[in-house]
């Protein structure tokens, strides 16, 4: 019974710390990237996820971090945690949008949509200050 117990407490806390580590890198984030790509044109966008979507009133990771499977897209799936590239590829493939179409649909068409932020290309992929 004892063991038990220890296999659920370990099961909880293991959740508990994924979970952890997901918020907290999410606050330190400060550029979309992805590590598909192994070459970048541009430097990757810079983007302070927490402060971003505080600004934008976004509290639902849905509005981002959509899912779906075998090609739809479902508005109610979430995809945090995962990356982009996992359902986008670099490359365009029948019947799925590439990775940096998916990015620039996803983010430029939200500013477009609300009419705010930025839509030029060096307003969001400039070389991040450390």
């Amino acid at each position: 019974m004892t063991r038990k117990w220890l296999s659920l407490f370990l099961l909880a806390l293991s959740v508990a710390l994924g979970l952890a580590t997901v918020a907290s890198s999410q606050e330190d984030m400060r550029e979309i990237k992805d590590p598909a790509f192994a070459v970048h044109r541009r430097a990757p966008a810079a983007f302070a996820h927490d402060s971003h979507n505080q600004k934008a009133g976004i509290d639902d990771c849905s509005v981002c971090h959509h899912g779906g499977t075998n090609g739809v897209l479902d508005r109610q799936a979430t995809s945090e945690g995962t990356p982009c590239s996992d359902c986008h590829p670099v490359t365009a493939a029948q019947g799925v949008t590439p990775l940096n179409r998916a990015w620039h649909r996803q983010c430029m068409g939200c500013h477009r949509k609300t009419g705010k932020g930025p839509l030029a290309c060096g307003a969001c992929h400039r070389p991040v200050k450390e």
